[in-house]
């Protein structure tokens, strides 16, 4: 039988109903997981170990009065450090705010704990999230447990590595240009990034600051598993309370029929670089894994594509700030991020393209676009990045920055598009792990949970795995 910390959320959630097992038993199985691994590749950055035990306690005399519980009761879960948990602090990867204890919990991981989930530690990111490697100051670099000499990616860089190394069956992390997808895709795991509204953002205290606007558009919570019914239990867990968020819109989880077979698009980028070739053999392999599936699966390029990369840009650019004057970067971030951020902002500015009258005008024309294009073909079957994990240490190279802001496009127009979309790994290649991500209409996560299920479904699974 397999060790508890090997085991899915969904099994492990029922086996702890069941009273097969009790919940003590699931978060210490995960707690000496932690002890044996993550001293090797430092994803878990504070381990809530008092805290979890007690809730487990709890959960279990709940059972054994037969008291009503939640569908994620006893199941462990890690949380990126900059969502808010009770008690912990809420560090975004800076040193100046390693004591920002919050005073409550974000409001979806407040439902999370109301279904049963026990946070069991707080997890590793890039200083403001702001790179695709994760490693700060304050908690020093993630190791990727394929390969040391590769990145386990960022933003949610930590919660990747926890989740595909067995320190929780789940993690919760957030996106705001493919902070879920792209750890995912380099650490062999899955992740959801939520449709925009879906999950809340903010709660209701006052005291917080104000999230600026590009982060109110493009950036969303989600969670990384190992397999993808685990997505679609965390997601059904998550989205029930608007909190303080405007965006907030209570879709229902499951939409309307789609005609069958559900036709699929393999987007292309005509203006991108060429696919490196385990990511290539990894969009060929889904795209026959679907076609297996009885999907109907046809290559066409994706609407607008470089131009929605720049209009990302630009709206980061002009509305991803606090405040109009910004401290300098050197009295609050790392020398890691000071270089990084002087090596990419030239790329950055360059990836922004032609400036626009009105970026929120722009975006509804490209989104009239999608919408008309997937119309036809609900689903598109695409890249993440247009390479796999890169080596430790590139994106400090100003020269391999300059074509990063193209080989992430498709990832950053989901953003800013507002739409849903599925990470899902295909197969290895080269020591690594190859992933892919299904997108679709807004609010239809339950279109790509299922064609991303119908993928897992027919490969063989990549986690968890111990570090290399």
């Amino acid at each position: 039988m397999s060790e508890f910390w090997e085991m899915s959320a969904t099994e492990l959630a029922r086996r702890v109903r069941a009273r097969e097992v009790s919940s003590r038993e699931v978060v210490e199985a995960c707690l000496r997981r932690i002890d044996e691994v993550n001293p090797q590749v430092n994803a878990v950055t504070v381990v809530l170990a008092e805290e979890a035990v007690r809730a487990a306690d709890a959960a279990d005399r709940a059972l054994r009065s037969g008291a009503e519980t939640g569908p994620l009761c006893g199941v462990p879960m890690t949380v990126k450090e900059n969502v808010d948990v009770a008690g912990s602090a809420t560090t975004f990867g800076i040193v100046p705010l390693r004591d920002a204890i919050a005073a409550g919990d974000a409001p979806h991981i407040a439902q999370l704990r109301a279904a049963g989930a026990i946070p069991i530690g707080r997890t590793n990111m890039p200083e403001f999230g702001m790179r695709w490697h994760t490693d700060n100051d304050l908690r020093g670099a993630t190791r990727n447990p394929w390969s040391a000499a590769h990145t386990p990616g960022a933003s949610s860089g930590g919660d990747a590595v926890a989740v595909a190394t067995g320190m929780a069956p789940l993690g919760i992390g957030n996106d705001g240009g493919g902070s879920l997808r792209w750890p995912a895709q380099c650490c062999g795991v899955t992740a959801l990034r939520p449709s925009l509204g879906r999950v809340p953002q903010v709660g209701r205290d006052r005291a917080r600051q104000p999230t600026p606007f590009a982060f109110q558009l493009m950036a969303v919570h989600g969670p990384i598993a190992r397999k993808v019914e685990d997505l679609r239990l965390a997601l059904a867990s998550m989205c029930g309370d608007a909190g303080g968020d405007p965006w907030y819109a209570p879709a229902p989880l499951e939409g309307p029929p789609v005609g069958h077979p559900v036709r699929v698009c393999l987007a292309t980028d005509p203006d991108g670089p060429d696919l490196h070739p385990g990511l290539a053999e990894a969009l060929r392999q889904a795209a026959d894994r679907l076609t297996d599936a009885s999907y109907v699966v046809e290559e066409r390029p994706a609407p607008a594509l470089t131009r929605a990369g720049e209009i990302y840009h630009q709206i980061m650019s002009a509305y991803g700030r606090v405040h109009d004057e910004q401290p300098p970067v050197e009295l609050v971030a790392s020398a890691g991020f000071v270089r990084f951020w002087a090596e990419f902002e030239p790329h950055w500015t360059r990836a922004a393209g032609r400036s626009t009258f009105d970026p929120m005008m722009e975006r509804a024309e490209i989104a009239r676009a999608w919408i008309l294009w997937m119309s036809e073909t609900p689903l598109v079957l695409a890249p993440i990045c247009t390479g796999p994990a890169f080596p430790v240490g590139s994106d400090l190279d100003a020269g391999w920055l300059a074509s990063w802001p193209a080989a992430i496009r498709m990832a950053v127009a989901v953003n800013l598009l507002g739409l849903p979309a599925v990470a899902v790994p295909i197969g290895e290649a080269d020591g690594l792990p190859q992933g892919v991500q299904i997108i679709g209409p807004r609010f239809r996560e339950d279109l790509c949970l299922d064609a991303a299920a119908a993928i897992e479904a027919r490969v063989t699974p990549l986690t968890p795995l111990d570090p290399r």
